[in-house]
């Protein structure tokens, strides 16, 4: 035998790179885990599952995504790494085999009001260029044809240091772009009711104006009572012409008040470029109750709504302008643009169509490219993001996904599951966090976090294949074959609220009429027009109460007692008690430790590299001042109540000398959304999606009003957690209330008494209502979709 044959005789040994096919973790203390070690098969698919605030997030993105972006990050030159976020290392002893972390988060898209669709991905771009190549009449580059870009032209001298002489030279420029110079680029156009604006039968001096932040003694009523274009003890109504022109649409004019040099600037122009100017979404919840209620939002006159000038949408390509492409349905986009055959801009034409085919393949096939970002969910804002890694020849890389089945009808989930394993097959690691058993089924590892959630939380009680979660005692497995069941008898309607004529995005004139005093599920494929229907239509009226999924802002300095007023009773308590100032008991006010500023920890920036956190040696963490700390209530100092979890202080609130019915009904809502684990003073940043929504929907609930409006209230919630929300609904509803959810889970859907069901498909193919019944009959008739999906569900 050669030396040759038997050297091929003897199995190969392992090559040393190929030992690395594992994420190791090891020790990570990232927000509430426990010393958590994990290891993790690369190439996989590994789902981490949990309670809302088990520590799930935490492990997947505050460690190993966060690690990864890190590593990523200090890979590039220490100038570059000054223009980039700047990322502290996590907490943990060993984080091994890590690989280049790609994260699909679920964060809505678009705060700026000229975000769309289009934009967010590079569609717009690519069409652009296209209709500036193609597009007869040629008007211009492709800044031509966007509507981000104004027209303007210029002329005048320039100095030049030209041979060490000074020359003036004469020059000009123009930029020819594609922005509607009356809406600039909004599509929109804002009338002002006057009578929102001010009380005509008061003078300025009397508090006419009743702009928030406009108030006589403020800044702005100084300003205005100074300036000298009108008598501010006139009533406004006796105002002449030039009076109230001053008063609401004057251009910036220099003036002096009190001997300070100022600008002034009529009331409209003014509230244009501080409340419009921003996404209606990101306002505070009085600004935007006030601009709702001051203005008008009407489609452009010139433009139409398509926000682009007249020269752009007079360029065509086979009588299409830039324009009607973007107002197209994408499926029906993807078709006109392969039936484009142009050899010049082959490439271009390719691109394109690839990007368009996987929105299509994706399940938003519905939407149009000039769809604003802002109005997308969290489940199409979070697939919009996948679409630029769907045809990427990238491997060997980690993709990262945050309930990736958010706002997704069962027949969609099956769709989304088959992208995951795309992903996996192509030789990535796709680490998954998710609540859904569709989506845990297809896992290859399944991680199981727990116990409980928060402080009983932060442990691996579970590592291994689904078939061993499914047989395991943890509160995943014992839920995982969880299915309600229609309810024997459903409760009958009050009365009706009536719809009609709705034709908001792809409605097709629905009547509609819900009925009140009962649970009203209104459920549909992705794209069919359940929100369209209800924010359209419902949402906004009088006595209804709407619970969005828009995000919860909050700094560090936030916290579950902010931001839902709980600590305002608390410091009065605290006052009333000692007989100081309620502002002592703040850490945002003056009881604030002056070392720290009442963050309790101080931080220090190191430019390019992560700041460094140290807590605060004088408060040592507790954020207060010593002498505020002198201060008790119950027995108990701040910084002590704010350390107590909800369920707590709801007893330390509710009997004894520490008795404050206001704090303790606060306290009791937040406990009834599931959140009773919640530490008071834990910072808003630290929290889970889930537990923010939950929290929003605590403060939602004091509020009055006949009708609730809930959008996907299952979102981050657990199997677990799933029953306690219905139990939740009905006692909304048993206490008089008419509940309305927009929801693709189906014990939600079993559990209501009645279904509204829009389809039968998505975008032109939807808007209709297919289903309007009980869910026994629609388990029944099994005529759509939902019904087949339900009685699966069911086992009907």
């Amino acid at each position: 035998m050669s030396m040759a044959e038997g050297t091929q005789a003897q199995s190969p040994a392992l090559h040393a790179a190929d030992s690395h096919d594992l994420i190791r973790v090891h020790g990570a203390r990232v927000n509430n885990l426990k010393d958590v070690s994990v290891e993790l098969p690369k190439r996989r698919l590994t789902v981490f599952t949990g309670v809302s605030g088990s520590g799930k997030s935490s492990l997947v993105f505050g460690t190993i995504a966060a690690e990864s972006q890190r590593m990523i990050n200090e890979t590039y030159s220490t100038f570059v790494q000054g223009f980039m976020p700047t990322l502290a290392r996590p907490e943990v002893d060993v984080l091994d085999g890590l690989t280049t972390a790609i994260i699909v988060g679920q964060e809505r898209m678009g705060g700026d009001a000229r975000s769309t669709v289009g934009t967010a991905t590079d569609a717009n771009a690519m069409l652009r260029i296209l209709f500036s190549r193609l597009g007869k009449p040629h008007i211009g580059s492709a800044k031509a044809f966007s509507f981000n870009v104004a027209s303007i032209s210029g002329a005048g001298a320039v100095t030049v240091d030209r041979g060490g002489e000074k020359v003036k030279e004469r020059r000009s420029f123009s930029i020819v772009g594609g922005m509607c110079p009356r809406c600039e680029g909004r599509g929109s156009v804002t009338d002002f009711d006057l009578t929102a604006l001010y009380d005509d039968s008061k003078s300025l001096s009397e508090g006419a104006l009743t702009v928030p932040g406009y108030s006589v003694d403020g800044w702005y009523g100084r300003i205005f009572r100074g300036c000298g274009f009108f008598d501010p003890d006139k009533p406004i109504r006796r105002f002449t012409k030039k009076e109230l022109h001053d008063l609401l649409h004057k251009a910036p004019t220099k003036i002096k008040v009190d001997g300070v040099n100022l600008t002034y600037e009529g009331l409209i122009p003014k509230i244009q470029k501080s409340m419009l100017s921003k996404d209606i979404d990101s306002l505070q919840p009085h600004i935007r109750a006030f601009v709702e209620r001051a203005m008008t939002f009407t489609s452009c006159p010139e433009c139409g709504g398509t926000r682009l000038s007249e020269a752009a949408r007079s360029s065509k390509i086979k009588k299409i302008s830039i324009a009607d492409a973007c107002s197209m349905q994408i499926s029906d986009l993807a078709e006109w643009v392969r039936a484009l055959k142009e050899p010049s801009v082959a490439p271009l034409l390719k691109a394109l169509g690839d990007t368009l085919d996987s929105f299509v393949e994706i399940g938003l096939g519905y939407l149009g490219l000039d769809r604003p970002a802002g109005t997308l969910s969290g489940g199409e804002a979070q697939r919009v993001k996948m679409i630029r890694h769907l045809g990427s020849s990238l491997t060997d890389v980690t993709y990262v996904f945050d309930e990736p089945t958010i706002g997704l009808h069962p027949h969609d989930i099956q769709r989304m599951n088959d992208l995951l394993l795309r992903l996996r097959d192509k030789g990535n690691t796709v680490l998954v966090v998710e609540h859904k058993p569709e989506a845990i089924a297809i896992a290859d590892h399944v991680v199981d976090l727990g116990p409980r959630a928060g402080t009983e939380g932060g442990e691996v009680v579970f590592e291994g294949s689904v078939e061993g979660l499914r047989a395991s005692d943890t509160l995943t497995g014992q839920h995982l074959d969880d299915r309600a069941t229609l309810k024997p008898a459903v409760r009958t309607p009050t009365g009706k609220l009536g719809v009609r004529g709705a034709g908001t995005n792809n409605l097709q004139d629905v009547d509609v009429d819900i009925p009140l005093g009962v649970l009203t599920v209104v459920t549909g494929v992705a794209g069919s027009g359940k929100s369209s229907l209800i924010h359209g239509s419902v949402a906004g009226q009088e006595g209804v109460v709407t619970v969005d999924q828009a995000a919860i802002r909050g700094s560090r300095r936030s916290n579950p007692a902010t931001y839902t007023g709980l600590l305002d009773p608390i410091r009065k308590a605290f006052a009333k008690a000692n007989g100081v100032k309620p502002a002592l008991f703040s850490a945002n006010s003056e009881g604030a430790c002056p070392t720290c500023n009442g963050a309790g920890v101080i931080y220090t920036d190191l430019a390019m590299m992560a700041g460094v956190a140290s807590t605060c040696d004088e408060c040592e963490g507790k954020r207060f001042q010593a002498s505020v700390l002198d201060y008790h209530f119950g027995g108990r100092d701040i910084s002590e109540v704010l350390a107590m979890s909800v369920a707590e202080a709801e007893e330390f609130f509710g009997a004894g000398e520490a008795r404050t019915p206001a704090a303790q009904k606060i306290l009791q809502r937040m406990a009834d959304v599931g959140l009773g684990y919640l530490t008071l003073g834990q910072p808003l940043t630290t929290l889970s999606g889930g537990e923010r929504q939950r929290l929003k929907l605590a403060t939602h609930m004091a509020e009055k009003g006949g009708v609730y409006v809930l959008d996907e209230p299952t979102t981050g919630l657990h199997l677990a957690d799933v029953e306690q929300l219905l139990g939740l609904l009905d006692r909304l509803v048993d206490s008089g209330k008419s509940v309305i959810v927009i929801e693709h889970h189906q014990a939600v859907m079993a559990h209501a008494d009645w279904i509204i069901d829009l389809g039968p498909g998505a975008g032109h193919d939807g808007g209709r209502i297919v289903f309007e019944g009980t869910p026994a009959e629609l388990v029944a008739d099994r005529s759509t979709l939902t019904g087949e999906h339900l009685a699966a569900y069911v086992g009907g």
